[in-house]
């Protein structure tokens, strides 16, 4: 299984393709249910997950409009969306991959895309990462409490919701997910 191999509105593109959009108009909440049937969760609210955002829904159809993203539907929210020649051809050609892809993606924000940018140029830069390449035993139990930046005064659950979240956020990066499990079974719980 490939995961996020398609792009927001290659997916609405290809529901529109599903519901029969290469020869009549498919109406955009139509499109929304099924892009969640889909990818479950892709395009749901941030704060109310078991919610579609059809705003979401109806701007990435709108990209799918847009030259530069193929040109693959016309339409709109209020007359219904219909492939393109280049949508009815991108559709074909991709349908069968769709079932091979892992689409589900939790929805970001901005704030949060950010700071994991942050946080993982932080942790690629820090020095206990070249440390771990030589000798993981030798990491003292400040150099791993550095790396996640809590220190005898971050305690309790401040110091564990710190850690857990840089876990679960980077558990399964190919670049730091395996210093992230090690190092965060080096810091002692206080």
């Amino acid at each position: 299984m490939k995961n996020q191999s398609f792009a927001n509105h290659e997916i609405v593109t290809l529901a529109v393709y599903i519901l029969g959009g290469e020869s009549k108009e498919i109406d955009t909440e139509d499109i929304a249910m099924k892009v969640n049937e889909l990818a479950p969760g892709r395009f749901n609210w941030r704060k109310y997950h078991d919610q579609i955002n059809i705003e979401n829904v109806r701007t990435f159809l709108s990209d799918a409009k847009k030259i530069k993203n193929g040109a693959y539907l016309l339409g709109s929210g209020k007359k219904g969306w219909l492939l393109t020649e280049k949508g009815v051809t991108f559709a074909k050609q991709n349908l069968k991959e769709l079932n091979n892809t892992i689409l589900t993606r939790k929805s970001i924000s901005q704030e949060e895309r950010r700071w994991m940018h942050r946080e993982k140029s932080r942790m690629l830069t820090h020095p206990v990462l070249e440390k771990m390449k030589h000798d993981q035993d030798m990491i003292t139990v400040q150099e791993a409490e550095s790396f996640f930046r809590v220190d005898d005064y971050i305690t309790g659950t401040a110091r564990e919701k710190r850690i857990v979240r840089i876990l679960n956020t980077y558990r399964d990066d190919p670049d730091i997910g395996k210093a992230v499990v090690i190092l965060a079974g080096k810091v002692p719980k206080k």
